[in-house]
């Protein structure tokens, strides 16, 4: 029985392991693993929500273990160290418990089809101070770092009232996370207000979004940045634009011009890139971001039995131009990856990897969304703000959860998030 191995359960990761369990697993066809380094699976473009509380990833989480006893497929909890390309191993680091003592020695995981997913984190570009004092949406437990700071602040100021200033949030990049969390941080505000925050409003945040650019939201059309623009500056966001920032100090960020930006938060979301683990990993060349180039097939180089698929691959499309690391990306590529891996055991011809851009959209919170949508549309782009945006800025995270849940499932999943906003409180507050 071929073995296949997903290394990553992020959105491409998940939805390709998924399948693969529930066409081949489920049959014998195939021994599918899901390797990743946590227990639990969060949507990405969600984690904004998450830190600030406007989102309990209790509820929507997604359990490795338990979705692969439901979908056929077998899950391993750990991280990739190396890829033995000639014995077809993955190579697992050994893990610790919280006191430093060894569970489990490192790991070794056969494979007949590999498949990496890795993702991408936040790239600091070497900005000093930025490790020690910024933090990165890249993760659950970034956010809860995030939204525990905010709550302790909070708390600081309804509790002693000559502590009474502004909290300072500085934002490095204007991106769609950094024009997220902007507008999200407003929206929490007025439900802090609500449950017992009664000494905190608007005017106690302070916030900061710093883009080294001349606009923000600068991989989107001009007229999205615009429109995005105008909201935030309504909701009092003071933006900053081409403005580089050199260091990052226990309280505040240093701009390239001499200017200090007073921050008692700080979060960095200045690109991305894979995480350095991954980095000329097995003797496979990467680029400066650390990306596995890929052919049209999603395969590496000179290995027909590795894939790379999301934002640890690098495409070049036929324009010289190189797919963005987008969610829509990652299942897009899967749905590719899965077709030519189920091709390959068959001795069928495979598929090439098109990516088509379907338009991006930015959620404003509760105050507005704005994007725009292509792809089948007769003009080719259709700008789209407002409730409209907002509902098709929902159906994206609905799309992926019933690529991972299927249709009945995804339905009870929505059924249940209505129950749940009369029976939870609206916001998070530990």
């Amino acid at each position: 029985m071929k073995k296949i191995v997903v290394v990553g359960g992020g959105a491409g990761g998940l939805e390709l392991v998924t399948k693969l369990g529930r066409k081949l697993g489920r049959k014998n066809k195939a021994h599918v693993t899901l390797i990743d380094r946590s227990t639990t699976h969060v949507w990405k473009p969600l984690l904004h929500e998450i830190a600030v509380g406007t989102m309990d990833e209790g509820v929507d989480a997604v359990s490795y273990r338990a979705h692969a006893f439901d979908n056929h497929f077998h899950f391993r909890i750990g991280s990739m160290t190396d890829i033995d390309r000639t014995a077809k191993q993955v190579v697992l680091a050994p893990i610790n418990d919280e006191d430093g003592q060894e569970l489990l020695p490192e790991t070794r995981i056969d494979y007949d089809v590999l498949v990496l997913a890795i993702g991408s984190a936040s790239n600091d570009f070497n900005t000093p101070g930025v490790k020690d004092h910024c933090i990165f949406l890249d993760s659950p437990t970034q956010a809860h770092r995030f939204r525990n700071k905010l709550l302790g602040r909070f708390l600081r100021i309804q509790r002693v009232p000559e502590t009474r200033n502004n909290v300072n949030i500085a934002i490095v990049g204007a991106g769609a996370t950094g024009v997220e969390l902007s507008a999200e941080l407003h929206h929490a505000v007025a439900k802090f207000h609500t449950y017992g925050f009664d000494a905190i409003d608007s005017e106690h945040l302070n916030i900061t979004l710093v883009e080294a650019g001349p606009r923000i939201l600068p991989a989107l059309p001009e007229r999205i940045s615009a429109a995005a623009s105008r909201e935030l500056v309504k909701l009092g966001v003071n933006i900053k634009l081409n403005t580089r920032i050199t260091a990052a100090l226990s309280d505040g960020l240093e701009t390239a011009e001499g200017e200090k930006i007073e921050s008692d938060l700080m979060v960095w979301a200045a690109g991305v890139k894979v995480p350095d683990a991954l980095k000329n990993i097995g003797g496979i060349p990467t680029n400066r971001i650390n990306q596995l180039p890929v052919n049209a097939y999603l395969q590496i180089k000179n290995e027909p039995n590795l894939f790379a698929i999301g934002d640890c691959a690098e495409f070049i499309q036929t324009d010289g131009s190189r797919v963005p690391p987008r969610a829509q990306s990652a299942h897009q590529m899967a749905d590719t990856c899965y077709h030519n891996i189920r091709a390959q055991l068959d001795g069928k011809s495979l598929k090439v990897y098109r990516y088509k851009d379907h338009g991006s959209l930015v959620s404003l919170s509760n105050f507005s969304t704005v994007g725009n949508l292509m792809g089948n549309l007769s003009g080719g782009s259709l700008f789209i703000e407002g409730r409209l945006a907002r509902l098709v800025y929902v159906s994206l995270y609905r799309m992926h959860q019933v690529a991972v849940h299927g249709y009945l499932k995804t339905g009870l999943v929505m059924l249940s998030g209505s129950i749940n906003r009369w029976l939870k409180p609206k916001l998070k507050l530990h």
